[in-house]
């Protein structure tokens, strides 16, 4: 009975319904080549257990942040083994995040009922960590941005990167305030209103004091954005998505920095 009932074919109706997609959805991803529904002889599109599986990879992806290009790319050379293995994770990495979030609560929780204030460093760490998301710290971002750093930049290069004075939680706090910036503006979908051109100076001067104005050291940390947006460990836990980092590329490039 159980071998019958993993056999079935589903409609588009139905496998939207187990999928919580749309037909619409199912139709763009059928376009992308992300998926190819069986056809009926009389030309009907049904999906079993291969399609449903693959629909599950798509979700799976498209949940990290991963645009439909970037997904197709990946299915090119990943079992649905492998995407499992990437969504454990991920959900792994947020779970800890979770746990951590609740241990904050509670604790602020308890001194405020012992008639404890709470310092202005707690409120902080409180609302980066359940409000904010949990921001990825410094060390975290570096992790992540590591392996793509080293793809792009020789040994020597990262030591003068290194060696360039700043402070990094303020410059991370900066780095937060222009994302969420970008996220507004890009709402609004006009990457060359006044207010976009003057993120776009913004985020050129910060990649700068990264870079030192080198334009060959702007490019290549432009580049090392596009792999961490890319890879499907890493993407889920950056502060922008590829459709942002996208958005600031044309507002700098309206504004001509």
């Amino acid at each position: 009975m159980r071998d019958k009932e993993n056999n079935r074919f589903l409609s588009p109706k139905e496998a939207c319904k187990i999928l919580g997609v749309s037909i619409k959805a199912l139709r763009l991803y059928e376009q992308h080549g992300l998926v190819t529904p069986m056809r009926s002889a009389a030309g009907w599109r049904a999906y079993g257990p291969n399609e449903l599986a693959r629909l599950h990879q798509v979700l799976a992806l498209k949940a990290f942040g991963l645009g439909l290009a970037q997904i197709a790319e990946l299915l090119g050379g990943h079992s649905l083994s492998d995407v499992l293995q990437l969504q454990e994770q991920v959900l792994e990495k947020q779970s800890l995040r979770l746990h951590r979030a609740r241990t904050l609560v509670r604790r602020a929780r308890n001194r405020l009922a012992r008639g404890d204030m709470l310092s202005l460093e707690d409120l902080t760490q409180l609302t980066k960590e359940t409000i904010m998301g949990g921001t990825p710290t410094e060390a975290e971002l570096r992790a992540l941005f590591e392996p793509h750093i080293a793809k792009h930049f020789s040994s020597a290069e990262r030591v003068s990167l290194a060696a360039r004075p700043f402070d990094g939680a303020m410059v991370q706090a900066e780095w937060n305030t222009l994302i969420e910036e970008a996220k507004r503006l890009m709402k609004l979908g006009d990457p060359s209103s006044t207010e976009a051109a003057n993120l776009a100076r913004q985020w050129k001067a910060q990649i700068d004091r990264f870079t030192g104005g080198d334009q060959t050291a702007f490019q290549k940390a432009g580049a090392v954005w596009k792999d961490a947006l890319a890879d499907p460990v890493a993407a889920p836990q950056l502060p922008l998505d590829a459709e942002v980092f996208a958005f600031v590329g044309k507002a700098m490039a309206a504004a001509g920095v």
